[in-house]
């Protein structure tokens, strides 16, 4: 059954009509569930990065939706290995638009992977491409460092990402000063809230 799919399933894949692309990628999860860890790996995983450089912006977001649901069913080190090192790749490519798919895959991917590997590799990207010359860059990055910091923790966020949102804080452009003053204030909140809420516990 495998093997009579993956024609079909790489054909529809690079179809010329963004919407039977876009259907492909939400069937993805289920299929690789179907397909198996192994088979996935060997002929499909290099297609689901691929759609991250996509023409199309709707692909391109759904790409980095299904990288997260890839990485909720297959696990941590299975992200890292087929995953991780091409975002890394991306992160460097001369399109922004590409840029910006690593910034959104490694904060959707964060929240189901294990908090140290996100502490060690996709906060350590994301907060190298606060430099990042377009202002779209940066102030996505201010948006995905609020998601990545609940998974790091505090302490993490004090010493990481805290400094990072400051600094963006003060940039010349209005929307990453926007973008990042927001996520400082909410991430102080849930942080707050979190230390109010095992304070109380520890009470009772």
């Amino acid at each position: 059954l495998s093997q009579s799919l993956l024609p079909a399933i790489l054909d529809l894949a690079q179809d010329a009509k963004w919407r039977i692309r876009s259907a492909i990628i939400k069937q993805i999860p289920l299929l690789a569930k179907q397909l198996g860890i192994d088979f996935f790996s060997d002929k499909l995983a290099s297609l689901c990065v691929a759609w991250l450089g996509d023409d199309i912006a709707s692909i391109r977001n759904a790409a980095s939706q299904n990288l997260q649901d890839l990485t909720d069913l297959f696990g941590t080190s299975w992200a890292m290995i087929h995953i991780f090192p091409s975002i890394e790749e991306i992160r460097h490519h001369a399109s922004y638009l590409r840029r910006l798919t690593a910034v959104q895959a490694c904060s959707l991917m964060s929240v189901k992977m294990e908090p140290n590997v996100v502490k060690l590799d996709l906060l350590r990207l994301v907060l190298e491409m606060s430099n990042d010359n377009v202002a779209n860059i940066r102030f996505n990055v201010a948006k995905a460092l609020q998601q990545i910091a609940t998974v790091c923790g505090k302490d993490v966020y004090e010493s990481q990402v805290r400094p990072v949102l400051n600094f963006l804080s003060d940039d010349f452009d209005r929307d990453v000063r926007f973008y990042a003053d927001r996520s400082s204030k909410e991430l102080e909140e849930v942080f707050s809230q979190n230390q109010t809420n095992s304070i109380v516990s520890m009470q009772e």
